[in-house]
This record gives structure tokens, sequence and C-alpha cells, in this order.
């Protein structure tokens, strides 16, 4: 197995389950190491580490002929700075994908391409709606544009030239290794520093939440079970929990009063609502999420996670003055 941004956080998390749980795979990683990945995120794993770049058509060509399946995680995902610099969204998502599927077809390898919620664009905050998978796309910034593309570029080379392939797209993850700018370990690691955490806005935003092992446990079945050429929406049916829940959550479980946070500036163009309709998959894959266990369905998943940030600060520690100076410059 190929795994292409395996050392990021779902991905890595993806390669970490695999090589615990399915044996019969030798793994091989192709990361660019980009902030977002992490030869960390790897460490102790019996996987095979490639650095490079997934546009690297001669690279990419050796390594997609040497594997049976292909998991394409490999993505720039960061909104904010797909708005202060489009390119590498481009480069990665566009061109990258396209260099992936050129080399499946090639040598006629199975491809599953992991995708995002985002390229539907986001709902009111009163739409009792869900996306679901014939939702049409509708991205507001470059990044959602590029994994838009880079989703209507897999199903062209099916249909087109018949490759054996699969789309997944999925809410928001959290968990392990999952780096601290994001909302959910920014909040954990704040307190774990001593720092208030950080609500941006009313926290009205909602995000279908899922774990990341739930994301993965799901990306594994559509592989073993999954329709070739068919699309799989991957929701936890967390869609009714805002971020000003999440955060009372995290400060509940920490020791904190429930509203122990301060508002800062909202994101700018910050998506109000996310909800996913994963129907399809549970009724045809029989697929059920793992972490959903109270009026949240994150109590238990937050517990982890908060655990794994507090046992591996080593892993984190470095990086939080940074990251909170950026936020500071921007009033976050």
């Amino acid at each position: 197995m190929l795994v292409t941004g395996g050392a990021g956080f779902i991905g890595a998390n993806f390669v970490r389950r695999t090589v615990a749980t399915r044996p019969e795979y030798e793994v091989t990683v192709l990361d660019k190491l980009t902030y977002a990945g992490n030869r960390a995120n790897l460490a102790g794993v019996d996987a095979r580490l490639v650095v490079g770049d997934i546009a690297d058509a001669a690279l990419v060509d050796g390594l997609v002929a040497d594997a049976d399946v292909v998991v394409h995680f490999a993505a720039e995902s960061h909104n904010d700075n797909s708005l202060r610099d489009p390119w590498p969204f481009v480069h990665t998502n566009l061109i990258g994908t396209y260099t992936l599927l050129e080399a499946v077809r090639k040598h006629g390898k199975r491809f599953h391409h992991v995708s995002t919620d985002e390229v539907f664009g986001d709902l009111e905050l009163d739409d009792p709606n869900r996306f679901t998978e014939t939702t049409a796309y509708n991205p507001s910034s470059p990044y959602s544009a590029t994994k838009a593309g880079s989703d209507h570029l897999v199903r062209a080379w099916i249909r087109s030239f018949g490759i054996e392939a699969t789309i997944s797209n999925c809410s928001n993850n959290y968990g392990p290794y999952q780096h601290i700018e994001k909302f959910i370990p920014r909040q954990i690691t704040n307190i774990l520093s001593g720092i208030s955490p950080k609500l941006y806005g009313t926290g009205e935003q909602v995000r279908d939440w899922i774990h990341v092992d739930d994301h993965n446990d799901a990306i594994h079945l559509i592989l073993d079970k999954g329709a070739l050429g068919e699309t799989y929406i991957i929701g936890a049916d967390n869609d009714h929990v805002n971020n000003k829940q999440v955060i009372s959550l995290i400060c509940e479980l920490m020791g904190l009063g429930p509203d122990a946070y301060e508002h800062v500036n909202d994101r700018p163009g910050h998506d109000m609502r996310y909800a996913m309709d994963s129907t399809k998959l549970r009724t045809q894959l029989g697929w059920e999420p793992r972490f959903t266990d109270n009026e949240t369905g994150m109590r238990e998943g937050l517990e982890q996670t908060i655990a794994w940030y507090r046992d591996n600060q080593a892993w984190w520690a470095a990086l939080k003055q940074q990251v909170e100076a950026r936020y500071a410059q921007q009033g976050q």
C-alpha cells in the first residue's frame, strides 16, 4: 500500500492503524514533510517513508508501480493559508492528484481518494439539510476549490479511462497527532500550557466532528467492500454540536468551568455549518462510528484525545509559542 500524505495528521493515524490491524499490507508513505507533515508522527511504525512531492512524476511512477493499492491523503488543507497564497494548493491538490492518477492509469492500480466536506460549501445554521453524495459542489476558498477540482479529476479518470477508484468526503476530524493550530488541539494545549482557551466569534459554527480512527476505519471498509467508481460520505452525526459546546466540553473534561474560555475575533470567511449524511456508507457497507457515546457524541473521543496531548507534550511543546504568536497577530 502506498499512502500519500502519510506523515500528516489523518494519514499518519491511518498508517498506524493499518500497520497495527492489517498485517497483509506493507506500507510505503510518500510525504513532502511540509509544516503539516512530521516524521515524529510515524515514530516506531513499521512503514517506509519516502520524502518527496506527489507532483514529481518520475518518483510517483516508481512508487505506484510497486504498490497494489494507493490511498491518497496528501493535500494542502489550511483554508487561511490558501487565502494568503493559493499556488501550493493548485500545485499539490490539482497537479499532484493528476500525477497520481496518470501513474495509477498506467500501472492499473486500485486508488482511493480522500476528500473533504468543504467542497460542498456551507449551510445556514437553521438549514436542516445534510450533504449527500449528490450535493452540488459550491467551494468557497482556494483550498476547497482545489479539493473539488481533484474530486472531479478522479471521477473523470474513472469514466474516461476506467481506473479502479473510490472517493470519500469526510467531515472535520479530531484526535492524536493533529497540528496544534487546529481548533480542538489548540484549546487542549492552551489549557495544558496555562493559557485561556479561545472561542472564535460567537461559537455558533457547527462542524460534524468525527474521531480520526472512525474516519480511517471507514476508508478501510471502502477499500474492502466499496463499489468501484462510487463516492461515500463519512460523517458521525455530530452536526447538532456547535463550537461553543465543544470548547465547553473540553474545559469540563480538563477540570475547568464550562465557560472558562475567552472570545476572540472570528476567522475571516468562517463557514457556518457542515452536516454530513453517511446513510449510504452505513446501509450499503455497514459502517458505524465507535465514538458516539453521549449527547455530543464526542466525550469519549475527546477524553482520549486530551490524554494523548497530555502524555505527548514533547510532540507539540516546541511549536506552541510560535502558533500562539501568529494567532495573537490576528487578534485570535
